[in-house]
C-alpha cells in the first residue's frame, strides 16, 4: 500500500472530504488563534498606515506563510505586491530578486545604478497610476547586514508626502536579534509595526485541531482530550508540528480501524520515530 493510498484510506474511513492536517500552507484552513489575530492585525496596520517597514517573526511552522497567503488574498487593486522568498546576496543581487518578484525584465549587463534607476522609475510609474508597491520578504532571517542596509536605502525613495514603497519582513525569531545589531539603528527606526507569533497553548491546540477537522468535513470529535494534550506538548504548540503529528495519528487510527485517536496512538507514532521534530517528546507510560 502506498503512502498516498494510506491517506486516501483515512479520509474515507473518517468521512472526511480532504486531509485536515496537510503541511502545505492553506489559507482556507487558517485558524484564528489570538496570536494569529494579533499578527494579522499588525500586518493590516502596517499596510494601512503606510509603515516603511513591518516586521513579523515566529518559530518555524508557526503559520507565518499561511498568514501571508491569506493577506495576499485580501489585497486590493491599489497595491502591487512583490513576494521574495529566501533572497540572498549583496548589493545589486538583492535588487535583481526584487525586480524579478515585480515581473520587471532586467537588461542583461545592467549595473547597480541602472537597476536602481529602473526600480525607482517603476515605483514612480506605479504611484502615478494610483498604486503603491509592497515588497514582502519571506524567510528574511537569511538577509545579512548588507542586504538590510540595502533595504533601508530603498525606503529613501519615499518622501514626506509620497509613500511609494513599503517593506514587510517575515522570518524566524533570530530576525529580531539581527535587526537590533549595532549599526542598524536607522533600519530599526523605520520599523513602524512589528509582532511575534507565539506558540499555541494546549487549549488553543484543542480548538485548532477541532477547527481543521471541521473544515475537512468531520461531524464529531475524533481526538480524545488526552491525545490532543500529548500532541500539543510534543509539538511545542507549533502549528506545522501539530499538523504532522495529528496527521500520522489519523493514519494509525484508521489502520487499526479505530474511530477515535487516543493518546496511546499518538505515543505509538512518537515511538516509531515518524515525528521528526528537533526535540521529541515522549511521555513515560
Amino acid at each position: 500500500m502506498t503512502m498516498s493510498s494510506s491517506f486516501d484510506m483515512y479520509t474515507e474511513f473518517f468521512g472526511l472530504t480532504e486531509r485536515p492536517f496537510s503541511l502545505v500552507p492553506d489559507p482556507d484552513f487558517l485558524y484564528w488563534s489570538d496570536a494569529h489575530k494579533r499578527a494579522f492585525n499588525m500586518l493590516e496596520y502596517g499596510l494601512f498606515t503606510h509603515a516603511p517597514i513591518t516586521l513579523v517573526t515566529g518559530d518555524v511552522g508557526a503559520g507565518k506563510t499561511t498568514l501571508l497567503q491569506y493577506l495576499l488574498k485580501q489585497i486590493e487593486g491599489d497595491i502591487t505586491i512583490g513576494l521574495i522568498s529566501n533572497a540572498q546576496g549583496g548589493r545589486g543581487e538583492l535588487l535583481r530578486w526584487v525586480m524579478m518578484a515585480l515581473s520587471q525584465p532586467v537588461v542583461p549587463g545592467s549595473d547597480y545604478v541602472d537597476l536602481f534607476n529602473q526600480f525607482q522609475m517603476y515605483l514612480i510609474e506605479e504611484y502615478s497610476q494610483g498604486r503603491r508597491v509592497v515588497l514582502i520578504f519571506d524567510e528574511a532571517q537569511n538577509l545579512d547586514r548588507e542586504a538590510l542596509e540595502e533595504l533601508r536605502m530603498y525606503t529613501n525613495i519615499n518622501t514626506n508626502k509620497d509613500e511609494l514603497l513599503q517593506l514587510v519582513l517575515v522570518g524566524q525569531p533570530e530576525l529580531r536579534d539581527i535587526v537590533r545589531q549595532p549599526g542598524l539603528e536607522q533600519f530599526c527606526q523605520r520599523i513602524a509595526a512589528n509582532v511575534h507569533l507565539s506558540a499555541m497553548t494546549v487549549d488553543t491546540v484543542t480548538d485548532y485541531i477541532k477547527h481543521r477537522m471541521k473544515v475537512a468535513g468531520a461531524g464529531r470529535d475524533m481526538f480524545t482530550d488526552e491525545a490532543i494534550g500529548l500532541i500539543a506538548r510534543s509539538a511545542r504548540g507549533i502549528p506545522r508540528l501539530v499538523n504532522q503529528l495529528a496527521d500520522f495519528s489519523l493514519v494509525y487510527a484508521s489502520s487499526e480501524e479505530q474511530e477515535v485517536v487516543t493518546a496511546d496512538m499518538v505515543r505509538n507514532v512518537l515511538r516509531d520515530g515518524l515525528f521528526m521534530s528537533n526535540v521529541l517528546f515522549l511521555e513515560k507510560t
